[in-house]
């Protein structure tokens, strides 16, 4: 058997490296104190005052988990698009810090998975479809909620309703060369 050699030729190339389909996120519930920037990352948008922090995350239910908005300064900070209705979360819920160096917002309509993009998973229906972050927006606000190819569009939580967007909205997928290794 011949014995490896190093050599000088300086270091080995990079590997790619994936993430977990979901990312790395922090589990929460109702009565969770909030996590400070440092592990939330900046939000990657604010409610309708313009002020007010909004988070993206996942809802975990009994059999499906769902994308959400998470609103700290609102009692019941988790919001659902569910039902023609805005649900408020008091179970589990994982907050997915946004990190704009591994991720990114791709232009999409009609429940479209853009070409040669990897989204990043967000949940799944009771009957196991996939269903991802996405961005829509609701009289000139981004509202964090859910996509998927069998939902036709973006759905989202806000002002006590679900807000179901067909045209213009973003989902959310990691970044080609950061699942190249190139970062």
């Amino acid at each position: 058997m011949e014995e490896d050699h190093k050599t000088d030729k300086g270091p080995p190339p990079p590997y790619p490296h994936r993430p977990p389909p979901s990312g790395t996120r922090i589990p929460l519930q109702l009565n969770s104190a909030f996590p400070d920037l440092a592990h939330t990352n900046k939000p990657p948008c604010y409610d309708a005052d313009g002020f007010s922090p909004v988070f993206i995350g996942s809802a975990i239910f009994q059999r499906s988990v769902h994308p959400c908005k998470i609103a700290p300064h609102l009692p019941i900070p988790c919001r659902v698009p569910y039902g023609s209705a805005e649900v408020e979360h008091d179970g589990r819920y994982d907050l997915l810090p946004f990190d704009p160096v591994t991720m990114e917002w791709v232009p999409t309509s009609h429940g479209r998975i853009p070409h040669n993009r990897d989204p990043v998973a967000g949940g799944y229906e009771e009957n196991g479809q996939h269903l991802y972050h996405a961005l829509g927006r609701v009289n000139g606000t981004w509202v964090p909620g859910k996509t998927g190819e069998h939902l036709d569009g973006c759905n989202v939580a806000f002002g006590g309703g679900e807000h179901i967007i067909r045209n213009d909205y973003e989902i959310l997928c990691w970044r080609s060369a950061y699942l190249r290794g190139e970062k």
